[in-house]
Order: C-alpha cells, then sequence, then structure tokens
C-alpha cells in the first residue's frame, strides 16, 4: 500500500478539483443538476481513484485505478471544453484548468507505463 497524499499527481488532482469546484459555484443556477454535478464529480474521480488505487494490493490494481482516474480526467477536460464554450467561464481561466488537466493526464499516463513495465 502507498500513501496517497505523498504522490505528486494526487496534490495537482486534488488541486484541481478544488478550483472545479471554486469555478462552479459561478455557473448559472439552471446547470446546478446538470454540468456543475457532472464536471464536479468527474473532477473528484480522479484523486479518488488514485487514492483507492494507493491503497490496493499490487502494481497491477494500482495501474488499473490510476487507469480510471485517466479516463476521468479526460472527461473533465471535455467538460471543461463545454462549459468554455458555453460561456460559463473566461478564457484565462479556461486555458489556466486546461492545462492542469491535461499535466495531470501525462503524469497519470507515465505512471501507468512505469506501473505496467514491471509486470
Amino acid at each position: 500500500m502507498r500513501d496517497f497524499k505523498g504522490l505528486k499527481v494526487w496534490e495537482k488532482a486534488h488541486s484541481l478539483t478544488l478550483l472545479v469546484y471554486k469555478i462552479t459555484k459561478k455557473f448559472p443556477p439552471d446547470e446546478r443538476f446538470g454540468i456543475t454535478t457532472q464536471i464536479r464529480r468527474a473532477a473528484v474521480s480522479v484523486p479518488t481513484n488514485i487514492a483507492e488505487g494507493c491503497g490496493r494490493h499490487g502494481e497491477r490494481e494500482l495501474a488499473r485505478f490510476m487507469s480510471i482516474a485517466a479516463g476521468s480526467a479526460s472527461e473533465v477536460e471535455y467538460l471543461l471544453l463545454l462549459a468554455y464554450d458555453l460561456n460559463y467561464m473566461q478564457d484565462v481561466t479556461y486555458r489556466e484548468l486546461n492545462q492542469d488537466v491535461n499535466e495531470i493526464k501525462r503524469m497519470l499516463n507515465s505512471f501507468i507505463q512505469k506501473l505496467t513495465a514491471n509486470s
């Protein structure tokens, strides 16, 4: 078992989740049960799956949860684009969040490659 809080990718995913919550507070009220909920759930799923994978035994299980986290990160990436295209956030905010989510995806993919190379 690993301590998920010691992983840089978890730290970045957690920070992104906090930012997503902050940004989505400003989304239109009629999106409360739409994109707001969906993007928050996807964002939360990234660090949650990293944490769960760290609680599992073996590199293979950890890699599987990192892969699920990467899928959720891709979902966040699309939902950020959708929110931007719907004019729910400013250009600079979208660019920063998009850069963050893509860095997390790269980190996850690199971690997965390291884990599966040992299998």
